[in-house]
């Protein structure tokens, strides 16, 4: 059962967890199944194989980022996060229902950028972290934005491959009027950056109004000061908006030019 220790600071209480805690809160997941029983949902069987898989993979990553963070290697840290982006990309292109021909290419480059460029800027000119490298550091807040991205690159490209489908015409016809693609397909991106952007935004108008993150629970809950705990998740709110924002932006500009040609012509 979970015991309290005392904190360094403020009393703080940090609560150690053992197995038999997550036995008890896995018991909680026949609420939800009760639920889709009673209202016939047909969730049983996903709700099941998702709280499995969370065990495994949790666990297993566990032991990794153990194993990682004793080593402090750069070369296996980079491989992690390169693994991470795989994955990500891997997810993102299995969510479109209308997927092109180097969709996932796309995809890893997207996150990959945008992941990168935001994860270094934090390490190296706020966080100010020695070595740049720490793995306690950088693959947590990798996770954080890759996992963010992820959606809103899906929700992007989803919507604005739909709408150059359906607006085809229109687009042709502007193109046929000297416009060049991003002129017309404009209105197009905008849209599509909005819907990717928009869970993030809703996120950060609520955050700690309506809910509080799981990177600041976890630290209070470890027994970490909160004003530090909530500095920490202004950051990383920070952080998460900027990568959504990029990788928005560089998906809808590299589908842009996937769906022309060299003479500027649409391709479906």
């Amino acid at each position: 059962m979970a015991n309290a220790q005392s904190g360094a600071t403020h009393g703080d209480v940090a609560m150690m967890l053992d197995g038999l805690d997550i036995i008890f809160a896995s018991l909680l997941v026949g609420i939800a199944l009760l639920i889709s029983w009673r209202l016939r949902l047909n969730l049983g069987k996903s709700i099941i194989i998702a709280s499995i898989r969370t065990i495994v993979q949790l666990s297993f990553v566990g032991l990794i980022l153990a194993w990682v963070f004793a080593q402090e290697s750069s070369i296996q840290v980079l491989s992690i996060l390169s693994v991470m982006t795989l994955i990500a990309s891997h997810a993102v292109s299995k969510r479109i229902k209308k997927p092109y021909r180097g969709l996932f290419l796309d995809t890893v480059l997207s996150l990959a950028v945008a992941t990168t460029l935001v994860v270094f800027t934090a390490m190296l000119l706020i966080l100010n972290i020695k070595p740049w490298y720490s793995p306690q550091y950088i693959i947590p807040i990798a996770g954080l934005i890759l996992g963010n991205s992820l959606t809103a690159v899906s929700l992007t490209s989803s919507q604005m491959i739909d709408d150059l489908h359906q607006q085809s015409t229109s687009i042709r016809m502007m193109l046929a009027l000297s416009a060049t693609p991003f002129e017309a397909c404009h209105h197009i991106i905008v849209k599509a950056i909005n819907h990717g952007m928009m869970p993030t935004i809703n996120s950060m108008m609520v955050v700690g109004l309506v809910s509080l993150p799981g990177m600041m629970t976890g630290q209070i809950l470890a027994g970490a000061d909160p004003s530090q705990a909530v500095r920490y998740q202004i950051i990383t709110m920070f952080f998460i908006c900027t990568g959504s924002a990029l990788s928005c932006t560089i998906i809808s500009l590299l589908i842009l030019k996937r769906f022309f040609n060299k003479n500027n012509q649409l391709i479906l």
